[in-house]
């Protein structure tokens, strides 16, 4: 019974990972993005175009490598799937659109604009301006502030006026500074 709950596991972890590349292993790029927009490479130009569209789509398998960083099996075969698509004719967000569609919006390194990608560009933007507004506003609420009335203190020769409270005071001075009567020396009573 084990056995198979880990079975069953296994398989819903796998199984959108295997039913993406067998989609973008076996389906036709025109059923997805339409006819070539661009024109057929070949050569330095084909490879060059290659890895600069290679280096836009991450890595389904490494964490943050891009298909054209990736040593991975999987992206190597992205790779000559991009490489296809430009021999072909296929323009950049056309290759970037088919990929889209076969793994998720995931697969680009750099999301565009549109749906909840605006929050994930401009949160920190937001985040940064929000913190910038609290604390100016924290710092003028600060000097706006009326002045606190100064505190008098009272002097070393006055005592408190509870009886029993002034003799302890008196007894602290006279052990602590030797003054007599618990006063400084020419204080009035």
């Amino acid at each position: 019974m084990r056995r198979r709950a880990l079975l069953v596991a296994a398989l819903l972890l796998v199984a959108p990972m295997a039913r993406a590349q067998a989609q973008a292993a076996g389906s036709d790029p025109q059923g997805v993005v339409g006819r070539p927009k661009g024109p057929a490479l070949a050569g330095e130009a084909l490879l060059a175009r290659t890895e600069d569209v290679a280096g836009l789509l991450r890595c389904p398998v490494c964490q943050g490598l891009s298909v054209a960083d990736s040593p991975a099996t999987m992206a190597v075969n992205m790779r000559a799937q991009v490489r296809e698509m430009l021999a072909a004719g296929y323009d950049q967000e056309q290759i970037l659109a088919y990929f889209e569609h076969s793994y998720g919006e995931f697969v680009r390194l750099q999301p565009p604009l549109r749906g909840v990608n605006w929050l994930v560009w401009l949160g920190p933007v937001l985040a940064l301006a929000a913190g910038g507004f609290f604390v100016t506003r924290a710092l003028s609420a600060r000097r706006t502030a009326a002045p606190a009335e100064p505190v008098s203190l009272p002097g070393p020769a006055t005592l408190p006026d509870d009886p029993e409270l002034a003799r302890y005071v008196r007894r602290v001075r006279e052990m602590a500074y030797g003054w007599p009567q618990g006063r400084p020396p020419g204080s009035e009573d």
